[in-house]
This record gives C-alpha cells, structure tokens and sequence, in this order.
C-alpha cells in the first residue's frame, strides 16, 4: 500500500494559495481516479483507491501546515506503511514556477511543513514531489507570498504543473521513485 499525502492548509480562506498546491494535487489525483477523500482518518480528510492497478491512500493533512508531521505520523502508522511508500507533496520556493523535483529523501529546505514531518518520523527518509511556487519579490514577506492565491497570469502555469505532478506520482505507483525521478525530473 503506498501513501500519498498533499500538504497545505484546511479551510476556504486558503483554498487557491501557493501553500496549498500539494492539496491541488491530491485534489487532482483523486479526481482523475475517483477516489473520495470523505474519511477522516489521522487529522487527515483520506481517500482510498487503486490507481493503476496500486493500492493507494491519498491524504490532505488538517493540522495546517507547520504541524503535517502529526498528521502523516498518524497516517503512517495507523495504515502500517513502510516510508518507502510514503510520498509527500509540497510547494518549493526555490523551484521557479510550473517545475517539479522528486527525491527519495532529504532535509527540510526550510519548508515547516516538511520539519514537522521530519521530526516526528525522526528521519526524512521519505519521498517527496516538491513544486516549485517561485520566489516573492524583495519587498514581499515569505509568509505573506506563499499564503497568497496564484494570479490569474499563473493559473495555465499551475494548471500544467499539477497534471505532470498527476503523471509522476503515477509513475511513482507503479514503477517506484526511481523512474518517477527518471521520467519527471527536468
């Protein structure tokens, strides 16, 4: 069983932000598969399904952001999943618009979301799918750029990222981070 888990923040007033693109993602994904994210499982809304084939547990976190690491140790172990089969999605300030970088493991970027994780897993032996958000101008806060909704210049741009992001991750159940990284990564 893998799980997949799309980081941002709960509720309306953070729906459409940059913060909120891993949200995006499982929204995406378990669209396109039909799979319902109606149970409340782990301080998780979850939904399970088989996307080609694998069975799969997509989650959105309902901690907010700075506290995922309850949510997804929760999920972690209340599933029983190995964190080989763990993936986490979340926004990259340091990836420009529209790119997306998998990797097997790491550290936290400066992503409070991804400390959290860390810290409760105590490793960051797990996969992640980053997006990158860009950068905000000099004048603008991190805080306030990432809690702000694309633009409407940006939206054919977040539109294209989320549904390669759709295609790595499954590339990613079916073949394993390896090829995902392969095929996705540019």
């Amino acid at each position: 069983m893998k799980l997949i888990v799309g980081l941002g923040n709960p509720g309306k007033e953070y729906l459409l932000t940059r913060h909120n693109i891993g949200f995006m993602v499982i929204d995406s994904l378990a669209e396109k598969h039909g799979i319902n994210l109606n149970r409340l499982k782990g301080n998780s809304a979850t939904g399970k399904g088989v996307i080609r084939g694998e069975e799969v547990i997509l989650a959105k976190p309902l901690t907010y952001m700075n506290l995922s690491g309850r949510a997804v140790k929760a999920l972690v172990t209340e599933f029983k999943v190995s964190l080989s089969n763990l993936m986490v999605i979340h926004d990259d300030l340091d990836l420009d618009l529209g790119r997306l970088r998998l990797r097997r493991e790491g550290g936290t970027g400066g992503h409070r979301g991804i400390s959290s994780i860390i810290e409760k897993l105590g490793t960051g032996d797990f996969n992640r799918l980053r997006i990158g958000i860009g950068r905000p101008l000099r004048t603008q806060e991190v805080r306030d750029y990432v809690l702000e909704e694309f633009t409407a210049r940006e939206e054919t741009e977040v539109e294209e990222v989320i549904s390669r992001a759709v295609k790595a991750l499954e590339t990613f159940l079916v073949e394993g981070i390896e090829a995902s990284m392969n095929k996705h990564n540019r």
